[in-house]
């Protein structure tokens, strides 16, 4: 496995501020971009992906496409980003292997779309030389406890919870298209505890 090229970590504090960072990344994006979302469930990768969707300028109605592993989303005529590229949005959440993402044919969209693989690590690196890895974290009271909810790999599924609490989004660039950093907002730090 390579190494990134850089990495960049965001503290978000709400929804609205994961779903802003991933617009404006999304206002960057290109055709051939392949993006690789990694975290617990309910971390916020769909709401990632929904304001990668506004960058783009893609019809709205992102949602998570796991009971179908793949939805197209495709670029508004009349939008913010006219004639730019489709958003395909997977779950690989089901899918076991490399073997399994080659079988629902994402190289027929990889070149004209942007690309966005939920659960895909270890799965679709190969799809293409470049490609950021983000992770999404929620905090965990009681980390590392076993509590029922382990998903694939063991990973601790806290998918209860403040849909504002706050996250940490770290974004990593592999290969050329991604030597750079792309231009993202500094978001202040979340405030550790919210007063009800």
């Amino acid at each position: 496995m390579s190494a990134p090229a850089w990495e960049r970590i965001f503290r978000v504090g709400t929804a609205d501020e994961t779903h802003a960072l991933a617009a404006v990344l999304g206002a960057g994006l290109r055709a051939g971009d392949l993006l690789i979302l990694t975290g617990e469930l309910g971390a916020g990768k769909t709401t990632f992906t929904q304001g990668l969707g506004e960058g783009l300028g893609v019809r709205a109605g992102i949602i998570s496409p796991t009971f179908v592993l793949v939805r197209i989303h495709p670029n508004r005529p009349g939008g913010p980003r006219p004639g730019g590229p489709d958003l395909v949005h997977v779950d690989a959440y089901r899918l076991a292997s490399a073997a399994e993402i080659d079988d629902i044919d994402l190289e027929n969209t990889l070149d004209t779309a942007v690309t966005v693989v939920e659960w895909g690590r270890d799965r679709v690196e190969h799809l293409s030389e470049s490609r950021l890895e983000l992770e999404l974290h929620r905090p965990a009271g009681g980390a590392g406890m076993a509590t029922g909810n382990e998903g694939p790999g063991g990973v601790l599924d806290f998918d209860t919870g403040d849909a504002d609490e706050p996250r940490t989004i770290i974004i990593r660039g592999f290969g050329p298209r991604w030597a750079e950093p792309p231009a993202l907002p500094l978001i202040p730090p979340a405030t550790p505890e919210r007063n009800p």
